[in-house]
C-alpha cells in the first residue's frame, strides 16, 4: 500500500545556528504502511483537562485530593496559573502507596506560588479546543497514552526522538538543564539532572546537554528516509534555537544542523506546498500558539487544526496519518494512574493522542496502553529499521489499533478553526522559548 504522513515536535558551548536556505530533502521512500509521519506537538496538558467530558473517553469529572473528593471545574484555555511539573511534583502529584501505584490524590498538595493546589482541577472548556474534539469525533483519540517519564520538556521531547534518556544501564536524565538553551549551545558550566534505578534523583548530577546517545535519526539516516524537526528559532546570548537535536551533538555539530532543524517552525508549510515534506517531521508550536499554561491567547488549536488542513489539501492526504499529542501533564490533574511499578520517572501522567489518517477508524476511542516509545516503535516498524533498544522495545504499537487498511482512503475534510493558515505565517515570532520547564 502507499505510505501516509503523521503529524505527531559531551561537548561544550558551541556557536549559534547559521542562517542556510531551505531546500527539499530527498523524497522518502515508501514504508510498510506509509510515506510520511508526522509527529504535531502541543505543550503541557493532561487527558483530563482537555477530554474530561469527550463522549465515550475514559474522563472524570470528579478528581482525588489527599483528603477527599472535589469537582472539576469549567475553565479557560488560557491560564494565567502556570502549574508546576518537575518530577519532584510528578512523585507530589502521584501519591504512591506501599505498592509503589499512584493513588492521583496528591494534586491540591502542589501549591502555584500563592494559588492554592486546587487550582489544577479543571477541565477546558470544550468550546474552547474545538478543533481538538472535532480531529477526535472524526478519526482517533487515544485515552490511554503516556508520558513516557513524569518530568517536563526536555526530556519529554528527547523521548519523542529516542524513547527515552537513559545514559546507561542504571542512569537516565531527567527535568530539564540548569541553563538555557536546552542542549549543545547551552552556556559552560551547564548541568542536568539524573534519576537511577530505585528512584534516586541526582539534582545537577548529570553531564553537559549535548549527547552522543543514538535517536531515531541514526536508524532514519542510513535507510535513507527523510526526516526534518521544524521548531521556533529562540534567539538567546548564544544565539541556539530551541529544538530536541540541539541536544544531539551529532546533529548539532554535522551537516544536518542546517538542512534538518528547520526554524521558523512554518516551514513546514512550505515543504507541504511545494509536496516535499521527509518521511519523518517533528513540528513545534512557536510561544505564541502553544497551549502551556502561562500565555496569553488562544491560537494553539487553530496552530494545529491549520497544518493539518494543509496536508489534507495537499497532495500527501493519500499517503498521510497524523499524529497530535501534548509533551507533557503540565501539573494538570488527571485521575487514570500511570502503570507501574514507577522505576526511572516513569511511566509518566496521561496527555491525549489524537491520530488523523485516511485510514484511520472514524469516531474511534482508544482504550489500549501506549506511550511516546509507541510512535518511535511506530516509525521504526514503518520502515523495518530496527531498534533504538529504550521504551520502543516495549511499547505496544498502535498500527492495528487506529487504522482500518481494508476502507477505501477517506476524502479529507477541513477542520474550522478561528485562526487562518495565513494569520499564521504573518504573525511575527515571539523569540521565546516553548516552555521553559
Amino acid at each position: 500500500m502507499a505510505g501516509t504522513l503523521f503529524v505527531l515536535v559531551d561537548g561544550c558551548g558551541g556557536s549559534g545556528p547559521r542562517a542556510a536556505p531551505f531546500l527539499p530533502l530527498p523524497r522518502p521512500p515508501s514504508g510498510k504502511n506509509f510515506t510520511h509521519i508526522v509527529i504535531l506537538i502541543q505543550e503541557n496538558r493532561t487527558f483530563d483537562n482537555l477530554f474530561a467530558t469527550f463522549p465515550g473517553a475514559d474522563g472524570t469529572r470528579i478528581g482525588k485530593t489527599h483528603n477527599g473528593t472535589r469537582r472539576l471545574r469549567e475553565g479557560d484555555l488560557y491560564s494565567e496559573v502556570n502549574p508546576r511539573n518537575p518530577y519532584r511534583y510528578w512523585r507530589q502529584d502521584c501519591n504512591s502507596d506501599a505498592s509503589g501505584q499512584c493513588m492521583m490524590n496528591g494534586f491540591d498538595t502542589v501549591p502555584i506560588g500563592m494559588t492554592p493546589g486546587t487550582y489544577v482541577y479543571q477541565y477546558v472548556n470544550p468550546a474552547q479546543i474545538k478543533p481538538y474534539w472535532d480531529m477526535a469525533h472524526e478519526y482517533v483519540l487515544g485515552d490511554h497514552f503516556f508520558q513516557t517519564q513524569g518530568s517536563g520538556s526536555f526530556t519529554a521531547h528527547q523521548d519523542l526522538i529516542r524513547g527515552g534518556t537513559d545514559l546507561n544501564s542504571s542512569q537516565s536524565l531527567i527535568d530539564l538543564p540548569s541553563q538555557q538553551p536546552w542542549g549543545c549551545d547551552a552556556p559552560r558550566g551547564t548541568v542536568t539532572s539524573l534519576i537511577s534505578r530505585g528512584n534516586r534523583y541526582d539534582a545537577g548530577g548529570g553531564p553537559f546537554p549535548c549527547l552522543s546517545y543514538r535517536t531515531l535519526r541514526d536508524l532514519l539516516d542510513p535507510a535513507k528516509v527523510s526526516w526534518r524537526y521544524y521548531s521556533p528559532a529562540v534567539w538567546q546570548p548564544s544565539g541556539a534555537a530551541w529544538a530536541a537535536f540541539d541536544a544531539i551533538k551529532a546533529v548539532r555539530y554535522g551537516s544536518e544542523w542546517s538542512t534538518n532543524q528547520a526554524s521558523p517552525e512554518t516551514r513546514v508549510f512550505t515543504d507541504i506546498d511545494r509536496d516535499t515534506l521527509p518521511g519523518v517531521s517533528w513540528v513545534i508550536p512557536d510561544f505564541n500558539n502553544s497551549d502551556h499554561a502561562g500565555r496569553s491567547g488562544d491560537t494553539g488549536p487553530s496552530w494545529v487544526a491549520q497544518v493539518v488542513n494543509a496536508i489534507g489539501e495537499s497532495p500527501a492526504w493519500s499517503t498521510t496519518a497524523i499524529l497530535v499529542l501534548w509533551d507533557d501533564w503540565g501539573g494538570w490533574y488527571d485521575h487514570v494512574p500511570p502503570p507501574g511499578p514507577h522505576r526511572s520517572g516513569g511511566l509518566g501522567f496521561r496527555v491525549p493522542l489524537i491520530v488523523i489518517s485516511p485510514f484511520a477508524k472514524t469516531g474511534y476511542i482508544s482504550h489500549n496502553q501506549y506511550e511516546f516509545g509507541s510512535i518511535v516503535r511506530f516509525v521504526e516498524d514503518n520502515w523495518n529499521l530496527g531498534r533504538l533498544q529504550t521504551s520502543d522495545e516495549t511499547s505496544a504499537d498502535f498500527l492495528n489499533d487506529f487504522f482500518d487498511f481494508t476502507q477505501k482512503p477517506r476524502k479529507f475534510h477541513p477542520i474550522a478553526a478561528r485562526y487562518s493558515k495565513r494569520f499564521f505565517l504573518q504573525q511575527p515570532p515571539s523569540n521565546r522559548p516553548v516552555d521553559d520547564e
